[in-house]
């Protein structure tokens, strides 16, 4: 089984849903009823069943960047140049998602089953984990 169709079980299996619903362009909140402790489930399912750690918080840290706390978001909304960042992050979710004054809170809503399958994959290419297929799989890409 390659790395999407193990990490679409993982996201069906801990939000109670068939997998059939769990296509990669589906969001974990809107299209599959994923609630904010449900991402840390998922994340820990994840770590255990690629033999990983996904670092907490790591999108919105690498959407950072360089950037200053002022230059990121005023008032736990993100500016211009951190939502710019943001999407350059997520290349996975539509455009029509990143609308001005996005809230810091509110980044988990943009999560799609592809979210995490890049998570996943950028941690393997990383050699952050082994795989239990005996390693000679590869993410396809990032």
């Amino acid at each position: 089984m390659n790395t999407v169709d193990r990490v679409r079980a993982v996201i069906a299996d801990a939000l109670y849903v068939d997998l059939e619903q769990v296509e990669p362009s589906a969001n974990l909140m809107a299209d599959l009823g994923a609630e904010s402790i449900d991402f840390l489930d998922i994340m820990f399912r994840l770590e255990k069943e690629f033999n990983i750690k996904l670092p907490r918080g790591e999108i919105e840290q690498k959407a950072r960047g360089q950037l200053s706390d002022a230059e990121f978001a005023v008032d736990g909304r993100l500016t211009d140049a951190g939502l710019a960042n943001l999407r350059s992050m997520l290349p996975e979710v539509k455009d029509t998602a990143f609308r001005p004054g996005l809230h810091l809170r509110e980044i988990p809503t943009l999560f799609t089953v592809q979210t995490f399958v890049r998570m996943v994959d950028e941690r393997l290419v990383a050699g952050d984990g082994v795989l239990p297929t005996g390693g000679t799989e590869r993410p396809a890409s990032l």
